[in-house]
């Protein structure tokens, strides 16, 4: 559960100061939502977790700050500790951290309306804090986590009007989760139209998590992850196109001021795993589908 006041800033920090003025924190956390403010939330919100995922939205009371925001907890034998978290709207994402206190790690998204929803105490962040990014629905942002003011993983969401007023009563999925109620709720979010049958997850292995991602126009799409047990990155491309049919698809790894791993063949449904031990190391990485690909730059250094 995460018991906490969102204003504790460490502003020891010199990018605190930057990352709270393009926040834009303009309403008291506890505050909640008019009828007019809530009335604005047209934006629609899926599941802050991958495809087919289910765990609870527990908008628990009394004593959650601010009120009406939601846990997202495990649900049934899927443990939520390390799961990819993913945009439930397109926007521009500003990244945070707050050290041990309040929020931990997290992210703001303002949606095209003005509206925007957070996500806390991460485990990790696709980019570094002060730094922002241009998101669509199912973009990856980070992982679950306990940072912050937190007891245990969880992923705290808030939804709020376009005057920062917190909505009470968020909706994901067409499923409103009202104060005192605790629903499981099953995403639709990053399934996109493939029916590719492999996931970046399964190909990688036991213990990898999505840190990054990129898509390869229609054709397919590239992704970094990470085992934070082991140290090592690994990198897999996943065809939607021409599946079951051997093409053209590659993936790479290269850690920096090391040599480059490449798998490059024609796969009918993917290519990697590519697999590197970079602890705290910066690595570039991407792949293609036919004539498609992407290149990122060295990044993901932590």
């Amino acid at each position: 559960m995460s018991v906490f006041s969102p204003f504790r800033r460490r502003t020891t920090k010199h990018w605190a100061l930057a990352a709270m003025a393009a926040l834009a924190l303009v309403a008291p956390p506890a505050a909640s939502a008019s009828a007019d403010d809530v009335g604005v939330l047209a934006i629609t919100h899926k599941s802050p977790f991958s495809c087919n995922k289910t765990f609870y939205a527990n908008n628990w009371s009394p004593g959650h700050n601010p009120s009406g925001s939601i846990d997202w907890q495990s649900y049934g034998t899927d443990a939520i500790n390390g799961e990819t978290v993913r945009a439930t709207a397109g926007g521009t994402a500003t990244f945070a951290d707050e050290g041990s206190d309040s929020y931990g790690q997290w992210v703001q998204i303002v949606h095209s309306d003005g509206t925007r929803t957070r996500y806390a105490h991460l485990a990790t962040m696709v980019r570094a804090p002060g730094q922002t990014m241009s998101v669509s629905q199912g973009t990856v942002i980070g992982t679950v986590g306990s940072t912050g003011g937190s007891e245990a993983p969880h992923l705290h969401y808030e939804q709020r009007g376009s005057s920062g007023v917190v909505d009470t009563s968020p909706t994901v999925e067409g499923v409103t989760v009202s104060i005192g109620q605790k629903k499981a709720i099953t995403s639709t979010n990053g399934c996109g139209g493939s029916s590719n049958p492999y996931t970046p997850t399964e190909v990688c292995g036991t213990g990898f998590s999505v840190v990054d991602e990129a898509a390869l126009g229609t054709v397919g799409r590239t992704y970094l992850l990470y085992n934070s047990g082991t140290g090592y990155n690994c990198v897999v491309t996943l065809k939607s196109t021409s599946l079951g049919t051997p093409s053209a698809v590659s993936a790479f790894l290269e850690p920096e001021d090391a040599s480059r791993t490449t798998d490059s063949g024609s796969y009918s449904y993917y290519a990697g795993p590519v697999k590197r031990s970079a602890p705290g190391t910066c690595v570039k990485w991407g792949g293609s589908v036919g004539s498609t690909s992407y290149t990122s730059p060295f990044e993901h250094c932590g």
